[in-house]
């Protein structure tokens, strides 16, 4: 059986692994779902658990599954977990990260375009 010292411990490793993944500092994360940076890091220590309605806030700040802290993301590659994390946006804030990701594409491939049309 495992003890509650073991389940705070992996769902906090796995809130880290996450929030890492986001790229959120703690103190940036910690602001986002409205707890202090120090209670952040005990949680992602394990040294407290966490409530549901934190864990609720932390699935929503990072568009992720309670699954995924509760029992880990099983080696998902990031492509996965970024599909995964689109797929919970609404409506209006997937258009807001496919116009960004857009740009973003855009942004990439011009410098092959700048060499290309050089050439010419």
């Amino acid at each position: 059986m495992t003890s509650k010292k073991d389940i705070d411990s992996l769902v906090g490793a796995n809130i880290k692994r996450e929030r890492e993944r986001a790229n959120f500092t703690q103190e940036k994360f910690a602001e986002m779902i409205g707890i202090g940076p120090k209670s952040l890091s005990a949680i992602e220590r394990g040294t407290v658990g966490i409530s549901l309605p934190a864990l609720r806030r932390i699935c929503i700040a990072l568009s992720i599954s309670s699954d995924d802290l509760l029992f880990g993301d099983s080696e998902k590659t990031d492509v996965q977990v970024l599909e995964e994390r689109l797929s919970r946006l609404s409506p209006a804030q997937f258009e807001i990260a496919n116009h960004i990701m857009s740009g973003l594409l855009a942004a990439f491939a011009l410098p092959a375009n700048e060499a290309a049309d050089a050439e010419c």
